[in-house]
């Protein structure tokens, strides 16, 4: 029996091994299956997560740049009001008025009764910028102290050399005119400046913040000591993202120019344009809101360029960013630093230059068009078209208002100015600003901030430098690198923005610039996948 057991054994000793072959061959291809499908698993719970925390952040650094721009907006809005006095020629208005009155009625009659003159055209119109308190507070105190300076003086006058010739009250109303139209339109163009800059800077930090969080979590631990040694060096692995607390605060101090000096430059363009086209404008006038639209308009055409071709080489930066050789002056002038500091880091230039290739390009010329559209939009075709134009508001939109409802009507130029005074102080304010609720309507501008903010890593290594052989160390490798960047960029392909992006890449598709390229690196592995 156990002879031809053996036998048996010895025979099929052959199909034995196969068919434990096949058993073992079976269990560690289930093994390995099963390893496949749990890694898959895992790698899309780690997907899921990473996606929402893209997400999280993308909508948060969202949320600060408008109270970024909320709380800054108001210095600009000073600097302007300050440099366009509408309030004194009101004054001096004023002040023909009383003197004509003077002459036409005695003392004792304008002390008793209201002379007849009050209705005249002057009057309501003059009675219409009184109707709202839009005086600037500063003005107001100003006017007071001289008043209260000259009511204290000794009687004693000091003779005037040379006094100003007196202006008529033509020449008045026309400085009125060009005053009241430029502020407005200037506090326009620095509300929605100031708002892309915003979007630009926070976003490129909240970037290198971002891919800094995945790579700290990515990289191997390391053994370390009990002892902490502090590394300021640059290939400091914090510091070459940007987290260096004091890099970012120079960066964003940047934006001191445009609430300083921009704005001012700016505004000379804008007063200078409003001239030309407002100029032959009368201001007892009557026209109508069409009209008033196509004015509006040829001032655009003239500030920012008439044709497609002109609008994307009108060049921004000169109002957004010092030029490099003063940027020191403007980190001292917003109190970053004083005249012994060192010279800015190879990480802020980095900053620094990126700003000023994402201002200089095709698509920020496209998003800043349509940001003024909606702002000068809500102005003429909402506010002025309600407030002068006595047109109700209707439930189609603003630009179809004229049309339906009051496409003759018809309102004198003064009380549109009165508007035009009124709400300036309204686009420059830093609270429940609704132009500021009206641009961020835009839906480029958040595709363009999501452009910003997913684009540019293969520039983002870890020791902020080059990825040649010979740099500085770093704590991955260049191919580790890359598979994190990688895993950036498939996170941010689920976040629901990749319409929007869409609309601004075929907005540009085939311009010759380096931030679109640059976008369409970053998107490469994402559409293969995607196939």
């Amino acid at each position: 029996m156990i002879t031809s057991t053996r036998r048996w054994l010895r025979r099929n000793r052959t199909n034995f091994a196969i068919g434990a072959g096949v058993l073992g061959a079976g269990y560690l291809a289930g093994q390995y299956v099963l390893g496949k499908v749990s890694e898959a698993r895992q790698r899309m719970s780690d997907e899921r997560i990473a996606k929402e925390n893209l997400r999280r952040r993308f909508e948060q650094n969202q949320e600060d740049c408008t109270f970024t721009v909320l709380a800054i907006l108001p210095t600009a809005t000073e600097n302007i009001l300050d440099a366009i006095p509408v309030e004194q020629i009101l004054d001096e208005l004023q002040k023909h008025k009383a003197e004509r009155l003077a002459r036409s009625v005695g003392p004792s009659e304008i002390a008793s009764s209201a002379p007849p003159s009050v209705t005249d055209d002057d009057g309501k119109s003059l009675t219409s910028f009184q109707s709202e308190s839009y005086v600037h507070a500063s003005q107001m105190e100003g006017q007071a102290e001289s008043s209260e300076g000259g009511a204290e003086a000794t009687p004693q006058p000091t003779p005037q050399p040379s006094p100003k010739p007196k202006k008529s009250k033509a020449q008045l109303w026309n400085e009125m005119k060009i005053s009241s139209i430029s502020r407005a339109f200037t506090l326009l163009y620095t509300l929605s400046l100031l708002t892309l800059l915003t979007r630009i800077q926070l976003n490129l930090l909240g970037r290198r913040n971002y891919l800094a969080s995945v790579v700290s979590l990515a990289s191997p631990p390391t053994q370390e000591s009990k002892i902490s040694l502090e590394n300021h060096d640059d290939d400091n692995f914090e510091h070459a993202y940007g987290n260096d607390f004091e890099t970012n605060r120079r960066y964003l101090s940047l934006s001191w120019w445009l609430l300083h000096r921009g704005c001012i430059e700016l505004m000379h363009k804008v007063t200078a344009a409003v001239k030309e086209v407002f100029g032959s404008v009368n201001p007892r006038e009557e026209i109508t809101l069409e009209k008033l639209s196509e004015l509006t308009l040829e001032v655009r055409k003239k500030i920012e360029g008439a044709t497609e071709e002109e609008r994307r080489s009108c060049k921004w930066l000169r109002y957004l960013l010092p030029s490099q050789d003063q940027e020191d002056y403007v980190l001292q002038e917003s109190g970053m630093t004083n005249a012994s500091s060192a010279p800015a880091s190879p990480s802020l230039r980095r900053l620094i230059d990126e700003t000023s290739d994402l201002i200089d390009s095709p698509s920020f010329t496209h998003v800043l068009t349509l940001l003024l559209d909606s702002a000068f939009s809500h102005l003429i075709d909402t506010k002025i078209s309600q407030l002068s134009y006595k047109i109700p508001p209707t439930s189609a939109s603003p630009a179809r208002i004229q049309e339906i409802v009051g496409a003759d009507a018809k309102a004198k130029v003064a009380n549109s100015l009165a508007v035009f005074c009124r709400q300036a102080h309204s686009i420059g304010s830093g609270a429940n600003n609704e132009y500021l609720a009206a641009i961020e309507q835009v839906r480029d501008l958040e595709a363009f901030a999501a452009v910003v903010y997913s684009s540019n890593f293969e520039f983002e290594t870890p020791d902020g430098g080059s990825t040649e052989a010979g740099g500085a160390s770093r704590p991955m490798t260049a191919a580790g690198w890359d598979s994190q960047v990688g895993s950036v960029r498939t996170s941010f392909a689920g976040t629901g923005l990749e319409s929007q992006v869409g609309s601004v890449r075929t907005s540009f598709a085939g311009a010759d610039s380096g931030f679109e390229s640059a976008w369409g690196k970053a998107l490469a592995k994402e559409d293969v996948k995607k196939v």
